[in-house]
């Protein structure tokens, strides 16, 4: 298919899938609010994707994850761009592809985030590991330096374990040879790794939005969209262009409260079946 232009028709043009999705997005935005406010309970805390390492993970976090937000302008962009692109694939594909194709991304996108997570973690992963193996007093030393102003005050019972901890290490240094010291000690050690890898929790539907947008542009690549509603650019070099974008920032914003690598994730995961779907002509 060859357009020259693009752009919605009416905002009724809902397909079955993608006005479900919408609906479920909002009952979730809509119930975590409500939950919170009334009673203190953070689903975000329980259907977020949380790092497969930690006591804090659960498989089905994979699908959940993608119906939780953290803000109106998070839910009210990612379901804008849901419905933008996605109701002309659900047509085209039909609803049960379109489901099965927005799944596999937004699991893709959860499964390269963390993939990539890993890579950041694994010397910190080695090194408490190694630390819980051989809890000796320079290794307990050593570890105290290194975490140093890592735990924030504001951190509930872990920051309580830590000053606790600074307190055995204390008395370990005059008495290296008492067991029960060096337990406590490595009990810590045990509680901040778990604190660590319980950290990093991914909410959202952007890794699914971005492989919708992947596949828009493989449908549709010279459509012109419509940048800010006055630039016009053609699809396939909007994708490419925000693929480099978040392959650029996944690297220079590691630390940010975007993840950038899941939206990678939906795309390549995105192309990856696409491919497949074409390979087997079933696309």
């Amino acid at each position: 298919m060859n357009y020259q232009q693009y752009s919605p028709q009416r905002f009724n043009v809902l397909p079955p899938v993608v006005k479900n999705l919408l609906i479920i997005n909002g009952l979730f935005f809509l119930a975590t609010i409500a939950l919170h406010k009334s009673f203190g309970i953070d689903l975000a805390s329980y259907f977020g994707l949380r790092f497969p390492g930690s006591q804090a993970f659960n498989p089905y976090q994979f699908v959940t994850y993608m119906f939780m937000h953290g803000s109106l302008s998070h839910i009210f962009f990612n379901m804008f761009a849901l419905w933008m692109f996605g109701y002309t694939l659900e047509n085209i594909w039909g609803s049960k592809r379109f489901l099965i194709y927005y799944l596999v991304t937004g699991i893709g996108a959860g499964l390269v985030h963390y993939g990539t997570l890993y890579l950041e973690y694994r010397p910190l992963i080695i090194t408490l590991n190694g630390i819980i193996d051989d809890p000796s007093v320079e290794n307990l030393v050593n570890f105290r330096a290194s975490i140093q102003g890592t735990i924030s005050p504001y951190a509930g019972e872990i920051f309580l374990n830590y000053n606790n901890f600074i307190k055995a290490l204390n008395q370990l240094i005059q008495k290296p040879e008492s067991q029960a010291l060096i337990e406590s000690a490595r009990g810590f050690v045990i509680d901040y790794k778990q604190y660590m890898l319980s950290r990093p929790n991914v909410i959202g539907a952007s890794g699914a939005v971005f492989g919708i947008l992947l596949a828009f542009g493989m449908l549709f690549p010279n459509v012109r969209l419509y940048l800010y509603f006055f630039f016009p650019i053609k699809a396939k070099w909007f994708v490419i262009l925000y693929g480099l974008l978040e392959l650029y920032l996944g690297f220079t914003q590691s630390h940010s409260n975007i993840a950038h690598f899941a939206h990678l994730g939906g795309m390549v995961f995105g192309f990856i079946l696409i491919k497949y779907w074409k390979h087997k002509r079933i696309y």
